[in-house]
C-alpha cells in the first residue's frame, strides 16, 4: 500500500504544471487536500519524469526567447 502523509502541503510552485504531483527527495507524491500519496509505479513516474524534463525545456526556451526579444528591443533604441 502508498505511504500516505496527511500534513504534506507544498508550495504551488513546488508542483508539477499545477498538477497534483509534487517531486520531493527524488520522489514523486500526488498531493491533495486530504494527504499525500507517494507515486511508486515506474511506468507512471517515468511518464511524470519526462513531462517535467519537457517543461524545464519549454520553460528555458521561452527564457531565451524572451531574452532574445528584450536584446533586440535594446538594440532598436
Amino acid at each position: 500500500m502508498p505511504e500516505r502523509i496527511p500534513s504534506f502541503r507544498p508550495p504551488p510552485s513546488e508542483r508539477l504544471a499545477g498538477s497534483p504531483a509534487v517531486r520531493r527527495g527524488g520522489q514523486w507524491w500526488l498531493v491533495t487536500g486530504t494527504g499525500s500519496i507517494l507515486a511508486t509505479d515506474p511506468t507512471f513516474t517515468g511518464e511524470l519524469d519526462r513531462f517535467a524534463a519537457a517543461m524545464a525545456a519549454a520553460d528555458r526556451q521561452v527564457t531565451r526567447i524572451r531574452d532574445e526579444r528584450a536584446a533586440s528591443l535594446k538594440d532598436r533604441r
